[in-house]
């Protein structure tokens, strides 16, 4: 009885997708997927693009029409329709950052992400880290830059040794990242790392092997999902690697038992610690002695058919229409 109460009506969800960096491409592609996964039964589901300048909403037709900033709604047909939830699924700014969920936050719509400010900490990989270093999480050595700030080749190979990892700290993982292995090429990777924010993050190298874990809590339970190992052939898990089929996705882990739960249990550690809502996803590379060492946390990972979270809930024998409605339902309860 109290399920039919639930779904009598069905909801307006948005699922909020674009951006304003280079990761567009990707958000658009998991727009798609999050569209195919939801229950079209319980919900009425619409795919809303926002650009800097530009909010509109797709209409079922395929026509667009523009979105009312004021309360988040728009007209379809003449009738003023408003949202009842926001499915985030923007990678980068301002969807992965806190700005939006800010907006959602300040005119009272419920969302699928973590709120703002866990959102905006585990957009800077430096401080979320280096955050979380304090509460035993392992994590890489690293040198964190600003515009207009310069540092050495040889103070990053004093520090840090060779090779490093370049890459924004505040943006995703997909762009101007560098794998440098010589010492002459840390000034060419800075200034590519640059071109994606206004924050620069170089990491020692972790040699290990690289899984990746995804969980989510609701008020009623919380659940983690099998753990995927990734191999690629490319210096590292680039774009390429990503969306262009170059590297191999292994769920469930190619790792021990014990190691697995290790993974897990951090997971959900770093979950609970941050205080975490709706789906995340973390990045390790496990070290030769057993220690996941954290590479970094999403909040809005891809949810693209072929992306890590639902390869991870067709692992556990899960149905992703479900894992998205518990998302959804968590917020009303």
């Amino acid at each position: 009885m109290q399920t039919q109460k639930i779904y009598k009506m069905k909801r307006n969800i948005a699922i909020v997708a674009g951006g304003d960096s280079s990761e567009i491409i990707i958000s658009l592609k998991s727009a798609e997927g999050i569209y195919s996964f939801l229950d079209k039964n319980k919900y009425n589901v619409y795919i809303a693009i926002l650009k800097a300048g530009e909010w509109i909403v797709k209409l079922l037709d395929g026509k667009q029409v523009p979105i009312d900033k004021n309360n988040f709604s728009f007209k379809e047909e003449g009738e003023t329709k408003q949202f009842d939830f926001a499915y985030i699924t923007i990678h980068g700014t301002p969807g992965e950052d806190g700005r939006l969920q800010g907006y959602f936050d300040m005119i009272g719509m419920p969302y699928s992400s973590c709120g703002m400010f866990v959102s905006a900490l585990t957009f800077n990989k430096y401080a979320c880290n280096h955050y979380l270093k304090g509460f035993g999480v392992n994590i890489a050595d690293s040198i964190h830059i600003f515009k207009g700030q310069t540092v050495s080749d040889e103070e990053v190979v004093n520090r840090l040794g060779l090779p490093v990892f370049v890459k924004p700290n505040d943006g995703g993982s997909s762009f101007g990242v560098t794998k440098v292995k010589n010492a002459s090429d840390i000034q060419p990777a800075i200034e590519k790392a640059f071109s994606e924010g206004k924050e620069v993050v170089i990491e020692s190298f972790i040699e290990g092997t690289e899984v990746t874990c995804g969980c989510y809590k609701t008020s009623e339970k919380e659940v983690v999902f099998p753990v995927t190992e990734v191999v690629t052939d490319n210096e590292f898990f680039d774009f390429d690697a990503k969306y262009n089929g170059q590297v191999k996705e292994i769920t469930p882990a190619r790792i021990s038992a014990e190691l697995t739960e290790k993974v897990q249990s951090e997971t959900l550690r770093i979950y609970e610690i941050l205080g975490a809502k709706g789906i995340i996803r973390v990045d390790y590379i496990i070290t030769a002695d057993g220690t996941p060492k954290l590479l970094e946390i999403n909040t809005t990972p891809g949810m693209t058919v072929t992306s890590f979270i639902p390869q991870q809930v067709r692992a556990a024998g899960l149905d992703i229409k479900d894992v998205m409605t518990d998302i959804i339902e968590n917020e009303f309860n």
